[in-house]
């Protein structure tokens, strides 16, 4: 893999095309009592201009609890298909802004938060983030597995794909 470091605007375009393009990914927040971290599936729900990453959580999560305690936060996106990764380490800031609440709700929170957006549970989880690497091949994994045997014989990785930091 041919490495490109971006940085800026482009950088923020990466972030953002990979997130939306996986849409889960694993949160890991850090609790004082365990030597591991905690990790959850969540759904974003916007990269912001500033390259935040917007989520919804409960006020009882140990998610939440975590946090609150310790903003520290690692993200993983994986898309195994299509050979894209992305590995985000970075603070989280909880907040419980009703017009951004309003924006992000759907009928899908409503499985989550019985009371409705309203709900007193109802938090935002934006992550700021302070690094990001990405693994990204831009093939499906039949082209993938092509282009490794090529490598393999002329020893040029540049056709499987870039990694880098992404400098937000």
């Amino acid at each position: 893999m041919a490495e490109k470091n971006i940085s800026n605007k482009e950088a923020l375009e990466k972030l953002r095309s990979i997130v939306d393009q996986i849409d889960i990914g694993t949160l890991c927040s850090f609790n004082k009592e365990s030597d591991y971290p905690h990790g959850v599936p969540m759904s974003r729900q916007e990269v912001d201009d500033d390259g935040s990453i917007w989520y919804i959580c409960s006020a009882e999560s140990e998610t939440f609890r975590n946090i609150e305690n310790d903003p520290k936060i690692s993200l993983f996106y994986a898309d195994a298909k299509n050979y894209t990764f992305l590995s985000i380490n970075g603070t989280g800031r909880l907040s419980r802004d009703q017009a951004r609440i309003d924006r992000y709700w759907n009928k899908m929170m409503e499985g989550w938060f019985k009371k409705g957006k309203e709900d007193p549970n109802i938090r935002l989880l934006q992550v700021t983030p302070v690094e990001a690497h990405y693994w990204d091949s831009n093939s499906n994994m039949i082209i993938n597995l092509f282009q490794m045997l090529k490598a393999t014989i002329t020893g040029n990785t540049d056709d499987i794909g870039k990694e880098g930091d992404l400098n937000l």
